[in-house]
């Protein structure tokens, strides 16, 4: 799609001549170019397209939290005069966002546009808003976004009323620390007559007047009617002089607001949740349950001795897992068999826990807890018992479950409501193979793709369909890595990081009986008791697999490419090794294009799930337990 075209797309969709259906409740659609590989499908335009499908709440009934400093950086402005960012912020409402002209994605640039002129004329019709308020487009593209292209570019959204500012930069390298600074990831690949193809994730900020970000919105979030009830509520928190005040329980915080709307809208790639279990007085996903749930998961006083939460081992800002274990460490610093798994879109896993012991989320959350090893609880009653009595938790049971106190079930569905809200995707993946965006992924990426459906054969095992992709296929396999723990002999020596970057061999002789107790993890066999089972363990999700190291279940690989020599080699054989596991005879090149494409499967919305978790409550300090 040319960038005439997609400006003539633009600004139709601005006019209303592109017909945006969102009252039926269906999603809006477009017929677009399509990859030569992907099923041929229409586009899916974005929520912010449409019409909200619910009400947005009442401006000043929730808080925003502050999430970090709004950097400042040297620009040019639609003249060519050099302007700083943080001279145009100038003690304004400022909603920044980050595009290209030539965007060949309707559910990107084109889309921060349209909500921006949706919101330009919505506070265009309030001066005294409009005195605050200052929208600001900038380019990412300063070679082909000069700074009269720039001018060009917004003559069409410029009237009366109120101030939207065009910005661009000197060159790439003067923009790309501004860039790095509010974390907007942008690639820069060779392709295409234009000579460059551009892949980002889309990223609109709301700053305050103390140049504060208040919040993030991608493409699941990004919608005129959010955005303004975002920007109203700051408004009237400088009005009153306070800090935010304390959240009303029975409205929905913007965090929690976003974190339901991606449940109600699955982002690119992803199927619809699968509803959770009926049980006496469900209600479903509300805000209510997911506030709580979220408290629960971060919340030490849930292990017996009030030193562990779910959180300590599932850490948001490492993919909801731990970068620095191989395996779990549970209640006392004892040692778990398995590594902790990522929990980015745990709501579409079943069976669940890596031996497929498990359906349903509410009753993994009570395995956990009753744990020894995990979190110690050696009854229901001892966790209620901890929950009733604390006084931060006085009310919260009872207005998310419809005067339901603390109990096993609303306990167990209140966690696994938050953990549902954990949906990502819209990866550069999603966005080139179902959204034909033909620059979204590299050349590497493509070649990685055309292998992993092909002669890798991974496609075998992690599925993907015609309209989403879930990277499994739900079932339980011998990959060798259980069988090679429990059979083969164990070297004589070991290499050990003692510290961070410092390794030393040690002859495991020389500290027998001071190691780890040898152990054995039959896998899906200690569900069934059927030795056909013997280390077969779940195929897991490839969604944001680079963010989730380290891999295998029992954390053994520390990277992706670890992972791929280690299926290029065919695993370790043995009878019982599944048959699709087998030598590839893979190149260097074939080996990195994999990973270059298991990279591209990173979802858009992480920094804003971390955000929401950067911001939960963690419940009492070690050795303080409720009054």
């Amino acid at each position: 799609m040319s960038s005439r075209c997609l400006r003539a797309l633009t600004l139709a969709v601005l006019s209303g001549l592109v017909c945006l259906d969102g009252s039926a409740g269906s999603p809006a659609t477009l017929d677009t170019e399509r990859v030569p590989s992907a099923p041929p499908r229409p586009q899916v335009l974005a929520p912010g397209y449409a019409n909200l499908r619910f009400a947005p709440p009442e401006p000043g009934a929730y808080r925003l939290p502050v999430i970090s400093r709004a950097a400042d950086g040297g620009l040019l402005d639609t003249e060519g005069e050099p302007v700083r960012l943080h001279d145009i912020y100038d003690g304004r409402y400022v909603i920044l966002s980050f595009i290209y002209s030539s965007c060949s994605d309707v559910n990107g640039c084109p889309l921060a546009t349209y909500v921006l002129y949706r919101l330009f004329q919505r506070i265009a019709r309030d001066p005294a808003l409009a005195e605050q308020v200052r929208l600001l487009t900038l380019s990412f593209d300063p070679v082909h976004d000069t700074p009269e292209v720039m001018r060009l570019y917004g003559a069409g959204f410029i009237g009366q009323g109120a101030e939207w500012v065009f910005l661009t930069a000197e060159s790439e390298a003067a923009l790309d620390p501004i860039l790095a600074s509010y974390g907007q990831s942008v690639t820069r690949m060779p392709g295409g007559g234009s000579g460059e193809v551009i892949s980002h994730v889309l990223r609109v900020f709301l700053i305050d007047r103390e140049k504060r970000v208040r919040n993030i919105y991608s493409t699941s979030f990004l919608h005129p009617d959010l955005v303004l009830a975002d920007l109203q509520t700051l408004v009237l928190e400088a009005r009153e002089g306070t800090a935010p005040r304390p959240q009303d329980p029975a409205v929905e915080s913007p965090r929690t607001r976003e974190l339901l709307m991606q449940t109600r809208h699955p982002p690119l790639g992803l199927p619809p949740l699968p509803a959770p279990p009926q049980t006496s007085g469900n209600t479903g996903l509300t805000a209510a349950k997911i506030d709580l749930g979220r408290r629960l998961f971060f919340d030490r006083r849930l292990s017996a001795n009030g030193t562990l939460s779910c959180a300590m081992c599932h850490i948001p800002t490492q993919g909801y897992t731990n970068h620095a274990m191989s395996r779990a460490v549970g209640i006392g610093g004892r040692s778990l068999r398995r590594n902790a798994s990522s929990l980015y879109n745990v709501g579409h896993v079943d069976p669940l826990f890596p031996d497929g012991r498990e359906r349903f989320l509410e009753s993994l959350t009570w395995q956990e807890l009753l744990d020894l090893n995990r979190m110690g609880n050696r009854s229901v009653a001892m966790v209620l018992d901890e929950i009733q009595s604390a006084s931060d938790y006085r009310g919260l049971f009872e207005a998310a479950f419809d005067g339901r106190p603390a109990g096993l079930e609303t306990l167990g569905e209140a966690m696994a409501t938050y953990l549902r809200t954990l949906v990502s995707g819209q990866s550069p993946f999603d966005r080139w193979y179902y959204g034909g965006e033909l620059g979204a992924l590299d050349a590497s990426a493509e070649r990685g793709f055309e292998l992993f459906t092909g002669r890798a054969g991974c496609a075998d095992c992690h599925r993907l369909g015609d309209d989403h992709a879930l990277f499994t296929d739900q079932r339980l396999h011998n990959t060798g890595i259980g069988w090679a723990h429990s059979m083969q002999p164990q070297p004589r020596r070991r290499t050990l990081e003692i510290v961070p970057g410092v390794r030393i061999e040690v002859d495991l002789q020389a500290v027998a009986g001071t190691e780890e107790r040898p152990y054995n993890d039959l896998g899906h066999y200690e569900v069934t008791q059927d030795p056909v089972d013997r280390w077969r363990f779940r195929t897991p999700s490839l969604r944001n697999v680079s963010v989730t190291a380290p891999y295998m279940h029992d954390g053994s690989l520390t990277d992706l490419d670890a992972v791929v020599a280690y299926y290029d080699r065919g695993g370790h054989p043995h009878p019982e090794l599944d048959e699709r596991i087998r030598p590839l005879g893979l190149s260097a090149q074939d080996r990195a294009d994999l990973v270059a494409f298991l990279h591209a499967l990173e979802g858009d919305n992480l920094a804003l799930i971390e955000a929401d978790a950067a911001v939960a409550p963690i419940g009492m300090p070690a050795g303080r337990r409720s009054d």
